[in-house]
């Protein structure tokens, strides 16, 4: 409990904290572009006395070189004069191809009347021009820099969850095989009492019949445990026809379900070979089917069908149960997620490690409707026959 709230503490204390900075930073850069803002109408406003000087010198006379020199520093602000006698234009820092129509000289000097308040030059009491200017390359990049700040701190921040992420879950998964091991081992030492317990009871002439069900069920304990065993360990893969050990799954599991559940198969009659433990297969089989037999609580259709693909083989296990919502499709692969008041939610989870970590397959629910029933798809790659 006190390390839940220490990491509740810890995310909330780092949100804060971020938005704490990102909004120092933002508020920084806001002040940093209105200084360099002003700065630049205060330098139009010089350009636009120089301007001015310049109408009221007459053709003839010799213009201050100071001026021109004024004039002349303009090389990154972007600027349109307008002769209100001669109805002339002219520019500086602008190209050519933003002014070459009428047109997209009006839309320029709008968008200057957005960024700054146009300068007017006076000759006594005389409109000469006008002054149209607006951003700068550099205040413009400066204005989307925040933009761009946020986006890295945001890809940031998603890059940490990602690991973050990703290491709970391999905690998790970590955590789960230990337990699937321990219980692998724990269950080991009674089995092994029973299998001794079975071999005294035949000396004693039991009933025969008692002793061929002890052995059935002690034989399903063996399965389980070495399946535990199993998680959290590479297992081996060796060349397996498919449709024999679907076929073998199939049987186990119609023989030991409700009459009142009706099981299909359907196989191709030939045999197609993939790397297989079959084992951990015939488990992932039997937690599907049962998650179907819930769906159909306890009366229904169930089939398990194969289908041969160039590289891959499909099965397909379907029923007419409740069916699952479109939302929950992936969800339901996450250990801990069920549908089950008493359920753990860790048999679709142990399938997905099964076929895509240990088979490197691929298990989705291929189609579910509510209340029509679900169809989840298997694929394994086929065996490669070499000569």
């Amino acid at each position: 409990m006190f390390y839940s709230k220490e990491r509740k503490f810890f995310r909330w204390f780092v949100t804060l904290s971020s938005i704490i900075i990102i909004g120092l930073f933002l508020w920084n850069v806001s002040i940093f572009f209105d200084k360099i803002k002003e700065e630049e109408r205060n330098k139009m406003e010089i350009l636009g006395s120089a301007y001015s000087e310049i109408s009221k010198s007459n053709n003839d006379d010799n213009i201050n070189d100071i001026i021109v020199e004024i004039l002349s520093t303009n090389s990154t602000t972007p600027m349109i004069v307008f002769g209100v006698n001669d109805e002339s234009y002219s520019s500086r820092n602008i190209a050519d191809e933003e002014i070459n129509s009428p047109e997209k000289k009006l839309e320029l000097i709008e968008n200057f009347k957005e960024q700054y308040q146009p300068i007017e030059v006076y000759d006594g009491d005389t409109l000469v021009s006008i002054v149209y200017y607006g951003y700068s390359d550099l205040l413009i990049r400066l204005k989307y820099f925040p933009i761009i700040i946020i986006l890295i701190i945001l890809l940031f921040l998603g890059i940490i969850y990602y690991f973050f992420s990703t290491s709970k879950s391999h905690e998790q998964s970590q955590l789960w095989a230990g337990m699937a091991k321990e219980t692998a081992h724990q269950i080991g030492t009674p089995l092994s009492s029973l299998v001794g317990w079975t071999e005294i009871l035949r000396s004693e002439n039991v009933n025969p019949s008692y002793l061929v069900e002890i052995e059935k069920d002690v034989s399903r304990l063996q399965t389980i445990t070495e399946r535990f065993s199993k998680i959290g360990s590479l297992p081996r893969l060796q060349p397996t026809n498919i449709i024999e050990a679907t076929q073998d799954s199939y049987d186990y599991l119609k023989a030991r379900t409700s009459k009142l559940i009706h099981f299909e198969i359907k196989l191709p009659q030939k045999e197609i070979m993939v790397d297989l433990n079959e084992e951990l297969y015939s488990w992932t089989i039997e937690n599907l089917v049962k998650n179907a037999i819930d769906a159909l609580k306890g009366k229904g259709d169930i089939k398990i069908e194969i289908n041969e693909e160039t590289k891959w083989v499909q099965i397909l296990i379907s029923d007419n149960g409740k069916g699952i919502p479109k939302s929950q499709f992936k969800k339901i692969f996450t250990p801990g997620v069920t549908s089950k008041k008493r359920g753990w939610g860790l048999g679709l989870s142990l399938a997905k490690r099964i076929i895509e970590i240990y088979h490197e397959g691929k298990i989705k629910v291929l189609k579910s409707e509510l209340n029509q029933g679900t169809t989840f798809e298997i694929k394994l790659l086929k065996k490669i026959e070499t000569s």
